[in-house]
């Protein structure tokens, strides 16, 4: 069982250090990323989650159908400074998903630094600061997961403000066998067309398509499902 890469959407940015000069940034998922890739990968009953010491470590259980039994991973978290408990436990919630895997990439995150022309500085409490969102506009990975092109954007101002490019042509991921069962079980319960689902798409074969078809094929056929459901 391998986790995907996570897609530029999934990834936040977090503001680090802020000086006169600029500001640097740091890539980070959020618990609802790591929910999301759990339901995708193995299914939402295949998974579990369980919390000790007051929420400060998180125990991220996975079922292997193969040993009948399951498999658990664990990490401790740290407080967060507004809502301490609800932050811990969704801090070592995070931690444990990347003993999984989840996000692991991150981790290969190049230094992002962003020029001040490129910010809104602010003074407060005698310091440099700024309420500038940044987001992920594209990312791209090596064969081996390591993050070799990288675009973030001014969420206020749109512009592009840093920006790391690969020599290597950016592929778009294909689907994963895990992804492919999960579509494959939704087709069945939505009772779709799966003829007419590959020739809106233009692959021959289910396993041909990419994440981001997949993704969108997820969200048709959710919402194929709940429409057969209330009729």
């Amino acid at each position: 069982m391998k986790f995907r890469l996570l897609n530029a959407d999934e990834i936040d940015c977090r503001v680090s250090t802020v000086s006169e000069k600029g500001l640097s940034l740091l890539l980070y998922k959020d618990s609802r990323v790591d929910m999301n890739l759990l339901d995708e990968t193995v299914g939402p009953m295949n998974w579990q989650r369980s919390h000790t010491r007051e929420n400060a470590n998180c125990i991220v259980s996975i079922w292997d159908s193969e040993k009948n039994q399951w498999v658990s991973k664990e990490d401790t978290g740290t407080e967060s400074f507004t809502e301490k408990e609800k932050g811990l436990a969704s801090d070592s919630f995070k931690r444990a998903c990347f003993n999984w895997g989840i996000g692991r990439e991150l981790y290969t995150a190049p230094f992002i630094w962003v020029m001040a022309s490129n910010v809104k500085l602010i003074e407060k409490n005698g310091k440099k600061s700024t309420y500038d969102k940044f987001k992920v506009k594209s990312i791209g990975y090596s064969d081996t997961g390591i993050i070799n092109a990288l675009e973030v954007v001014n969420a206020q101002t749109n512009k592009v403000v840093y920006q790391m490019r690969s020599n290597e042509p950016i592929k778009e991921k294909m689907i994963t066998p895990d992804q492919l069962a999960t579509l494959t079980l939704m087709i069945s319960v939505s009772n779709a067309d799966i003829d007419a689902l590959l020739k809106y798409y233009k692959v021959d074969d289910l396993g041909k398509m990419t994440v981001s078809m997949f993704k969108s094929a997820m969200e048709l056929l959710e919402k194929k499902k709940e429409k057969k459901t209330n009729e």
